[in-house]
């Protein structure tokens, strides 16, 4: 009877924990969204940063005008006079999502904006990319450590950092995309499911739609299908999840004009294409294997291996082939710059100037993963006891992603999921020891148990005889064969684990003790999270705030120059600045500018750096050939700002000197170093950047004090002669200068030579302008 009555309560407490698992989870993914959101409700729905206001200005333009209009859009806004295409040069898929969403809200009469949109976009997917999160953990190692990774990574500072309310970039929905195609990999490795191997394929190609990190995939599936082959866990299974992937999504991916044929041409791809014949080998000797006897299958496989090596050897005289023509060996500018964290700042100096392609530092890595980087070694450890397919991706996922996160700090981002996950798991397991220790140990719980720890030789010894008895009554009665084996693999699986389970408990105290402290350290994260999703990650770069004794400042100079761009000038005008404001010149100003941040023109950033370094008639001479009628430039020494084009003008020089060898660097240093003050070289003074940047700075406090570079400027009283300012911001931070037309210039040297001319001739001395 007892036998009979156990199913019930198992059935009822297993619906029970079904429903309080997704009641979690709701709870989690409103704990995504809601601590993303101090950046609107300390300023305002606004779009951050710089990319993001390109993003939603095509965003804009595809609901306004559909997207077959957005597939075959000619910029003629950017990149002044050679312009883009957009449809071709984007990565689609956070720009279609919004869309999308837009499209659906407005059709159930929920008339928000598109920028609403776009500033919500994030947080919704945030919350998605938890929930995926916890599947994926699912799939490695049980609920509990799901549920536990998908609270971490709802928190964790790291993803914030891309996903507040506001930030509308790519990888807003790529973490999602990326979690959730490892999630469908995954669960079609354990079920061998073709159902779930075509999802992946989908999932992969909506991830190739939303960002360049989709080689991120390509590569980390191969080398884990290579390592189940190499440490011999090669099964159908694996066949089934990995052979639609390069198939189908690589067909898929294809379809994504900003990939195309680089989807098979480029060397970032190879990899899943070697594995893929590898496996295809590999499938073909175990078939072979079944089918033959012992003798024939050695002669069989001795012919497949060389045949297998001769195509693979093939294959890379071909793969050689197309890539031996090409300087970097098929490989992009960012992908080397992977690979070999010294090449982009010897060879492409554009990326490295970048500030998120810097190495992080030791401390970045405690602000964004905080307490999670020490219990990320104790999940790599869970995930080997024992050590499945699963759990060995999960292990490359995080050994992958923090050499990575090392090279370049923006890929932080994809080490934070890893490090949920192991954490997840490291803090489910320690939990679950822990608890089951006190559980073990409390009055009344012991007694009842059914297996006592000092019987556990005696279960074991029952254990045994209890499966060779099955073992013989198996033999004799082969009817009843299957029912028997599971009924004795169920009974002693259940007898082993408890057996573990009761080697494994500790003492009460250090159980009490060790949860005490796992509670601290998770509210220690708790609390730092939310510090840094208030403080330190929802201002907008648009929106500058500062405190002081006297109160909080706000400093709202861009959106103050944009907005008299935008209304004092003619439409067809065109504005020169340093590319990073490019972007937000074009969604706010409506103005064309020369460069922007899509970077894909070294020669045309190189020009505008040309212009900045140089003196101020040559800088006119190349401005006015592009048709300039305005240069912008950012300055921060009158507020503190650090982020100005002072502190950038050394990138100016360097990829201007790398196309233009007249431009060197040493002739803007002394003695190796940077310096704005006295002893700055002539070079330096007499260049444009530094003339725009500090014109007129002398009359703020009469001494021309930098407070971002804590000195005093070398060169303080100076006119433009080829420039005139036309507007300056509150605090100074963004000045905007007009070029002066020849026309007038001349026409002012001639009135001068007239007017000295007869001064001369009635001997009446000229009055000086300046008494």
């Amino acid at each position: 009877m007892a036998a009979l009555d156990t199913p019930e309560p198992s059935t009822l407490r297993h619906a029970f924990g079904n429903v309080l698992s997704l009641f979690i989870l709701l709870l989690i993914g409103v704990l995504a969204f809601s601590i993303r959101l101090f950046s609107v409700i300390k300023y305002e729905s606004v779009i951050h940063e710089f990319d993001p206001y390109f993003n939603y200005r095509v965003t804009q333009f595809l609901t306004k005008n559909g997207i077959y209009d957005f597939w075959n859009w000619f910029d003629d806004r950017t990149w002044y006079p050679l312009g883009r295409v957009i449809g071709g040069t984007v990565f689609p898929g956070l720009t279609l999502t919004a869309g999308t969403l837009w499209r659906i809200l407005n059709t159930l009469n929920i008339p928000l904006s598109v920028e609403t949109v776009c500033v919500f976009t994030a947080p919704i997917f945030s919350a998605f990319a938890s929930w995926a999160t916890y599947l994926l953990t699912k799939e490695v190692k049980g609920v509990g450590a799901g549920l536990t990774a998908a609270a971490l990574l709802a928190m964790v500072p790291s993803y914030i950092s891309r996903s507040v309310a506001g930030s509308y970039d790519n990888e807003a929905v790529a973490i999602f995309a990326l979690i959730f195609t490892f999630y469908l990999y995954i669960k079609a490795l354990n079920t061998g499911s073709l159902f779930y191997a075509t999802l992946n394929a989908i999932a992969y190609f909506y991830m190739v739609c939303s960002w360049g990190g989709y080689t991120f995939i390509i590569n980390l599936i191969p080398m884990h299908v290579l390592l189940c082959i190499v440490t011999g866990r090669y099964s159908s299974r694996l066949y089934i999840a990995y052979a639609p992937l390069v198939v189908l999504g690589t067909l898929l991916a294809s379809l994504v004009p900003v990939v195309g044929f680089n989807a098979v041409m480029t060397s970032e791809h190879f990899a899943s294409f070697l594995v893929f014949i590898i496996i295809h080998v590999v499938a073909l000797v175990y078939y072979i294997k079944g089918i033959l006897s012992p003798q024939m299958f050695k002669v069989a496989v001795t012919l497949v291996v060389s045949i297998g090596l001769i195509v693979c050897g093939a294959v890379l005289a071909v793969l050689i082939a197309l890539v031996a023509s090409s300087p970097t060996k098929g490989w992009s500018g960012r992908s080397l710059s992977l690979l070999d964290p010294t090449y982009a700042s010897k060879y492409i100096p554009i990326i490295a100037s970048v500030s998120e392609h810097q190495p992080p530092t030791w401390p970045s890595y405690f602000m964004d993963i905080n307490v999670l980087a020490f219990l990320v070694p104790a999940g790599i450890i869970a995930c080997f006891l024992p050590l499945s397919d699963a759990s060995s991706f999960a292990v490359l996922y995080i050994a992958t992603s923090v050499y990575f996160s090392g090279v370049m700090v923006r890929l932080m981002l994809v080490l934070a999921p890893a490090a949920c996950i192991m954490s997840g798991i490291a803090l489910s397991e320690a939990f679950g020891v822990f608890t089951r220790s006190i559980k073990f140990q409390l009055p009344g719980v012991s007694q009842n148990s059914p297996v006592n720890v000092g019987d556990t030789g005696n279960v074991i010894q029952n254990d045994v005889v209890k499966t060779e008895k099955s073992e013989d009554s198996l033999k004799e009665r082969p009817s009843r064969k299957n029912k028997k084996k599971e009924k004795d693999k169920t009974e002693r699986a259940s007898v082993v684990r408890q057996i573990e389970k009761r080697l494994l408990v500790l003492p009460l105290e250090a159980s009490v003790i060790a949860i005490f402290l796992l509670v601290l350290l998770g509210a220690f994260y708790v609390v730092h999270c939310v510090w840094a999703a208030a403080e330190a990650y929802s201002a907008p770069s648009i929106v500058l705030t500062s405190r002081s004794h006297d109160g909080l400042h706000v400093f709202d100079d861009f959106r103050e120059a944009y907005g008299w761009l935008r209304h004092n000038t003619e439409v067809d005008d065109k504005v020169a600045s340093w590319w990073d404001y490019g972007y937000q010149t074009t969604a706010m100003a409506n103005r064309t500018v020369i460069v922007d941040n899509n970077t894909w023109n070294n020669t045309h950033i190189a020009t505008v750096g040309t212009a900045m370094s140089s003196p101020e008639k040559a800088a006119w001479e190349i401005f006015n050939s592009l048709d300039v009628k305005y240069v912008l430039v950012v300055f921060g020494g009158l507020v503190g700002y650090p982020s100005d084009d002072i502190n950038k003008f050394l990138w100016m020089v360097r990829i201007g000197g790398g196309v233009f060898p007249h431009i060197k660097e040493p002739d803007y240093l002394r003695d190796g170093q940077y310096r704005i003050d006295s002893q700055a070289t002539p070079t330096m003074l007499n260049c444009l950047m530094y003339k725009l940047s500090y014109y007129r700075f002398v009359e703020t406090d009469g001494k021309g004090f930098d407070r971002v570079r804590n000195t005093e400027i070398g060169k303080k009283y100076f006119k433009l002669t080829h420039f005139e300012e036309v507007f300056t911001t509150h605090h100074w931070m963004v000045r905007i200068f007009k070029l002066k037309p020849p026309k007038n210039r001349i026409r002012g040297k001639t009135k001068k030579a007239k007017s000295k001319t007869s001064s001369k001739r009635s001997g009446t001395p000229k009055k000086n302008p300046w008494h």
